[in-house]
């Protein structure tokens, strides 16, 4: 009851704003609704001026069921298939991510761009946008203004990729008899799963391939997710052990340690061994329902206490080194794939 008492009305506003975030998501899912939601709550955040009743729910939401979303997000993981199409794409992501990672970083130097929208910016363009925003952003303790900078500069570069790169593909020369070379492109050089699976299916679409490429696509996009786990594990040592810089004195790794992860990889050993002894994938589809709704209600949370004037005059530095990092992915994915013999 005390729960209930503190979170109740928090926890009720961020559903509404999640409700109809989820919907027009589906309806324009190039856009997504964790787009929507913290759109939403940001004209919220303008309308309601008495903001302290909603305070316990809201942070809860943006904290915990956040953490919540990436839990369960494991439970669409199927471990064996994602490994064996892992051997074939795995050359191609570990690049990816590493040049984007070291363009943020070099970005976050050269341009003074802040710390912590410099690594989510760096981890959602090279993992899986959103939702690697999301189990990245507790570790690094980022506040919901750098979380919705970041997600809203993953935005931008999701709804360009999905709209040019089905007909970059068929320029530069991808196979249009087999969804593969551009199944693999679009797994690793787009950032989140709703462009990934638009940029695929629009090349289904035009060269009339069934599911092939967005089968693909998808796939390697979780073996993209599986890199969730090493980073945030490497961002929280490294907070540990600049928190002992500053303080001093010895700071304990549990006190940062992401343990969300833990359940991250619990739910994913779940659907795998359950998927091996004969249970469908499919059984598993309400639990990622359930964690992109999660997501969404987050999103909501995040744009409740986000300032927009302040994002909208700080977001030129993050926007350019989104785009940096998006243009590198997408070279480095080519290159890769023309090398590895993909096209």
């Amino acid at each position: 009851m005390n729960f209930l008492a503190k979170n109740g009305k928090g926890l009720l506003l961020c559903l509404v704003f999640a409700i109809p975030a989820c919907i027009l998501g589906r309806l324009l899912p190039v856009i997504g609704g964790p787009v929507f939601a913290i759109v939403i709550g940001m004209i919220f955040a303008q309308i309601i001026k008495k903001k302290d009743s909603f305070e316990g729910g809201v942070k809860y939401t943006s904290k915990k069921i956040l953490q919540y979303a990436v839990v369960l997000l494991g439970f669409g993981m199927n471990l064996e298939v994602v490994m064996e199409t892992g051997k074939q794409s795995l050359p191609i992501i570990v690049c990816t991510i590493t040049t984007s990672l070291v363009i943020s970083f070099v970005l976050h130097k050269v341009m003074n761009i802040p710390e912590k929208i410099s690594t989510l910016v760096g981890v959602g363009s090279s993992i899986c946008g959103g939702s690697a925003i999301a189990a990245t952003a507790p570790v690094i303790d980022a506040d919901d203004e750098e979380v919705a900078q970041a997600i809203s500069v993953i935005f931008l570069f999701n709804i360009l990729a999905a709209l040019i790169f089905p007909a970059m593909g068929a320029a530069i020369g991808f196979s249009t008899h087999s969804g593969e070379a551009f199944g693999i492109f679009a797994g690793t050089a787009v950032n989140d799963t709703s462009s990934v699976t638009a940029a695929a299916s629009t090349w289904d679409n035009m060269y009339q391939l069934g599911s092939q490429t967005l089968d693909k696509a998808v796939t390697v996009k979780l073996t993209r997710t599986l890199a969730i786990i090493p980073i945030t594990l490497v961002l929280a040592i490294n907070r540990a052990r600049k928190e002992e810089n500053q303080s001093g004195g010895t700071v304990s790794l549990k006190k940062v340690f992401p343990f969300f992860i833990l359940f991250f990889i619990g739910a994913s050993i779940i659907t795998t061994v359950a998927v091996a002894a004969g249970v469908p994938i499919e059984s598993f589809q309400p639990l990622k329902e359930i964690s992109k709704f999660f997501i969404v209600m987050a999103m909501g949370a995040i744009g409740f206490h986000t300032d927009v004037v302040k994002l909208v005059k700080s977001g030129g530095k993050p926007i350019l080194m989104g785009m940096a990092c998006w243009i590198g992915i997408t070279a480095v994915t080519l290159i890769m794939q023309h090398f590895l013999g993909m096209w």
